[in-house]
């Protein structure tokens, strides 16, 4: 299987609360009439210029191995490791908001408009993260239609350039997938274009195959440790 999924801008609206959040604003607090008035304006943008766009394709576990050992580059112990041999299901997935959003982004910052621009640039990675949800959520779906999902069943996303999986991943996951297919390119330094892309692997398997302590070396340079919120939602009610 593997599939272009077209989604709606409006789907991938972000949340506010999460924009301002990342800036340093807590929920609760409301922000500057200047900082509301940038962050309404950067959503009008978002809206205008985003073209939010994903593709995945199953993967069997060999299948993945191959492309995870990637370029021989990995931290010799990460948790991927030891949660791909335990799933049941993975897939790889590659979204984008578009090649339009990040030009306004250089055009506003060109015009030395900072503000708007850097603001712009925070919705945009918010925006990126509701495609990828998107994606994530696409994949459960079409496992749920199949009869490969139970109620212990837990999916997440896992991306080259964390947990050890080294950036250089990125190479074999294009040479698998291919989402040039949906305008997303392959730059020499591993990073995508358009930037504000995210690729990976979703993995679907039990729930208690994603925990794992983050003690690991590299874990000590993750400046948010996010994996935690993530890893503690697949218990929530």
């Amino acid at each position: 299987m593997r599939e272009i999924i077209e989604i709606s801008v409006n789907d991938v609206k972000p949340d506010s609360v999460d924009i301002l959040k990342a800036q340093g604003i807590s929920p609760g607090k409301k922000p500057s009439l200047k900082v509301d008035i940038l962050l309404k304006s950067a959503m009008e943008l978002f809206l205008e210029f985003s073209h939010p766009i994903a593709i995945i394709s199953e993967i069997s576990i060999p299948e993945f191995e191959v492309v995870y050992c990637g370029e021989g580059l990995n931290e010799r112990e990460t948790p991927l490791d030891g949660i791909v041999k335990k799933a049941d299901n993975l897939a790889l997935f590659a979204t984008t908001v578009g090649d339009e959003l990040g030009q306004k982004i250089d055009e506003l910052l060109k015009k030395n408009e900072f503000a708007l621009g850097t603001m712009l640039d925070f919705v945009s990675s918010a925006g990126a993260e509701e495609i990828a949800d998107i994606a994530e959520g696409h994949f459960y779906e079409l496992l749920s239609k199949k009869g490969r999902i139970s109620p212990s069943t837990g999916i997440l996303r896992y991306c080259p350039g964390y947990c050890g999986w080294h950036v250089s991943g990125q190479k074999k996951l294009f040479e698998f997938l291919r989402p040039e297919d949906i305008g997303i390119t392959l730059l020499y330094s591993f990073l995508m274009k358009p930037l504000k892309s995210i690729s990976g692997v979703i993995i679907a398997g039990e729930k208690d195959i994603h925990i794992f302590e983050d003690s690991y070396p590299f874990c000590s340079k993750c400046k948010t440790h996010s994996c935690r919120d993530r890893i503690n939602s697949l218990f929530k009610e």
